[in-house]
């Protein structure tokens, strides 16, 4: 009797190979459809606007120069001032219209709390624009 092979995939190994070319052909197709139709999205009316020439009104609040020295003195727009005088300068500063900018300029060494009382007299007082000048380059 004939010995018959029941098995006939016994030493055939699965393929480890993607077919990738169906995949490409869609890729394409797709491709094409965009350069078509991307042409026709565009709903663009020809119109002519007027020119207009203007600059912008640039309208810089003044600002208050404040110094603060290493040894506690205090200086506004280059004047000696006592901390005692502050709140009333900064409440006729802030009553003016557009309220100005307060610029503090501290020494590298200042104690913070003096910084500190400069910021909540100018705060107490209503000046909402409070920044610090600082030196980059240091």
């Amino acid at each position: 009797m004939a010995r018959g092979d029941f098995n006939r995939y016994r030493g055939k190994m699965p393929m480890a190979d993607m077919n990738v070319v169906p995949l490409v052909d869609v890729m394409l197709v797709l491709l094409v459809i965009f350069i078509v139709t991307a042409p026709l999205l565009t709903h663009s009316v020809k119109i002519e606007l007027p020119k207009a020439s203007s600059s912008p009104n640039i309208t810089r609040p003044e600002h208050i120069e404040f110094g603060i020295r290493e040894n506690g003195e205090l200086f506004w727009n280059g004047e000696a001032v006592a901390l005692d005088a502050l709140p009333a300068r900064f409440a006729a500063e802030a009553a003016r219209e557009p309220q100005p900018e307060v610029h503090i300029r501290a020494d590298r060494n200042v104690r913070y709390d003096v910084v500190a009382r400069v910021m909540a007299a100018a705060a107490k007082a209503g000046l909402v624009r409070i920044g610090f000048i600082s030196d980059p380059a240091s």
